[in-house]
């Protein structure tokens, strides 16, 4: 075997493996894609439940600046 006929097998079998890695990944993008559109058709994402506390217009100021002083106190205190 020379070295021309050496190249020419070392470039078809390149152009082999890659292209069996283009045909596993265009089919792995295929299914994942269908898999997405199946599970956002037949379950819907819930909305989230509204946070009481924010929804009913009680201000939250003292909580936070509370938690913020406490922040604040610990990170001085080391």
């Amino acid at each position: 075997m020379n070295s021309g006929e050496l190249f020419a097998e070392g470039v078809t079998l390149m152009f082999m493996g890659m292209g069996a890695v283009f045909f596993f990944l265009s089919i792995l993008v295929m299914v994942t894609s269908l898999m997405s559109s199946l599970i956002q058709k037949y379950l819907p994402e819930k909305p989230a439940a509204p946070n009481k506390r924010v929804a009913s217009g009680e201000p939250n100021d003292q909580i936070l600046l509370a938690v913020i002083a406490a922040a604040i106190h610990k990170h001085r205190s080391r």
